[in-house]
């Protein structure tokens, strides 16, 4: 009979640990969908019309959420946000016409080389070498992007191809950035997040202001349908909206490794959803592509993981 008992304690920190994690996972389900979304509701002419949409919908929110904050915020946090929100601004603009010109399922898995590159720029800065393990699983990644981007036979990747490429070397020195600026260590993420937001926010209106940079928000807005307006509505409230809060609710209550492992998991929802929903075919090649880039990233998170705990490198930030 006391064996029976025995294990219900074990039990409840497991059912706890698994209610934090299940909205972390929706959270990394909800990032791999939005490249479908994005794909849905954009083209080449509305990009920037689109973004100016998104982020004009959730920043008021934000902004009444954090008025105390923001207010409590220095002249050196205000600049280093806004340096951060300009880097962000082109990661979006990247991210978004790259989408526009590849697939779904290829965005999702071309971003997630961030996990590799991160790791890689920050040896780079600190001149600090990177396991050999990790060198590894990153030229299998490599190798698993320029398969993916093959698979309908060896053409030249596409131009939403190494768009998406160079987003992920653009989020790569966000995080680096974010890291090493001084200033922004000591606010407070809400802030920080509006600070950005608002900075990219500011640059999307610059630019669709100029001529020749595609239709105005206004006419976009006047033009979408239900279906368009569900997708925008996905994007600003469950991917920005949601998404941050959960990340500040969870930190509170497990380790940040814990919620970014489970983010890692966001080019996998992105294949998912891009082949079920969005009838996407990757072909032999490119299946075989996408196993490595998932494997190759999956090794390289575990390697960087296992040199951190050993002391052998400095702790590199988490991929955002």
């Amino acid at each position: 009979m006391s064996a029976a008992v025995a294990p219900v304690p074990a039990l409840v920190p497991s059912r706890r640990a698994w209610l934090t994690d299940l909205p972390v996972l929706a959270v990394a389900a909800v990032w791999g969908a939005s490249y479908l979304a994005a794909k849905g509701i954009t083209t080449t002419h509305t990009v920037i019309a689109v973004l100016v949409l998104r982020f004009s919908i959730v920043l008021p929110v934000l902004v009444v959420a954090g008025w105390r904050r923001l207010r409590a915020l220095t002249g050196a946090q205000l600049r280093g946000a806004g340096l951060l929100g300009l880097v962000l601004s082109g990661i979006f603009l990247l991210e978004t016409y790259g989408v526009v010109h590849t697939s779904a399922t290829n965005a999702g898995l071309i971003i997630s080389l961030t996990m590799i590159f991160t790791p890689l720029a920050e040896a780079a800065v600190t001149r600090v070498r990177p396991p050999a393990s990790f060198v590894a699983a990153a030229g299998l990644s490599v190798a698993g992007v320029v398969l993916l981007t093959q698979g309908g036979g060896f053409t030249s990747p596409s131009a939403g191809d190494l768009l998406m490429l160079l987003a992920a070397l653009a989020r790569t020195v966000h995080i680096l950035a974010m890291a090493r600026i001084k200033a922004v260590r000591s606010a407070d993420s809400l802030s920080l997040t509006i600070i950005q937001l608002g900075s990219a926010v500011a640059v999307f209106a610059v630019l669709v202001a100029l001529p020749g940079t595609g239709a105005s928000p206004w006419s976009v807005a006047a033009d979408f349908g239900p279906r368009e307006w569900a997708g925008l509505v996905f994007l600003s409230v469950f991917c920005t909206l949601f998404a941050f809060f959960v990340q500040m609710w969870s930190v509170r209550r497990t380790s940040p490794s814990r919620v970014s492992l489970l983010l890692g998991t966001e080019p996998l929802w992105a294949a998912a959803v891009g082949i079920g929903l969005g009838g996407e075919r990757l072909g032999a090649l490119g299946v075989a592509g996408a196993v490595l880039v998932l494997a190759g990233t999956a090794w390289g998170r575990r390697s960087v993981d296992e040199a951190d705990r050993s002391g052998t490198r400095g702790a590199s930030p988490a991929p955002s």
